[in-house]
């Protein structure tokens, strides 16, 4: 049986792991004890199939190996808010760039981090977006 309901994707390979794993934090266990910690190669699987998929975090299947969806979602929100993601995300774009792996049709560009022709006319700076410009400037 399928358990990944036919949205078959292939895990992370030994040699992109050994790329990876220096980029993320070292966990000590709980001194309490507890559930092992689910490791984060497993973790990062899963949360590439929950991304790739579209699946909810819930639907994640267990049989898969990955974790809980709530785990792999935790571990992707700590990963975020540690700036770890976006190591690991730019690594992975690299590496597949470097394999010839991005499929370029499926690509999108957000006009917005596109430059206006010249000449072309400006919209007036409203209170709304001096603040979203000045968020975006924060953010970047």
């Amino acid at each position: 049986m399928d358990v990944s309901g036919g949205m078959a994707r292939k895990k992370i390979n030994n040699e992109l792991w050994k790329a990876l794993q220096p980029l993320l934090p070292t966990v000590e266990p709980s001194p309490k004890g507890g559930r092992p910690r689910v490791e984060d190669r497993a973790a990062l699987n899963g949360i590439l199939f929950v991304l790739q998929t579209g699946i909810p975090w819930e639907d994640l299947p267990q049989e898969l190996g990955f974790g809980s969806g709530m785990t792999c979602w935790r571990r992707l929100r700590d990963w975020q808010t540690s700036g770890v993601w976006g190591r690991l995300h730019l690594a992975m774009l690299t590496r597949l760039r470097e394999h010839d792996q991005i499929d370029w049709t499926r690509a999108s560009i957000d006009g917005a981090a596109v430059a206006s022709p010249r000449g072309a006319s400006r919209p007036a700076r409203t209170p709304r977006t001096a603040a979203s410009s000045a968020a975006s400037a924060i953010s970047s």
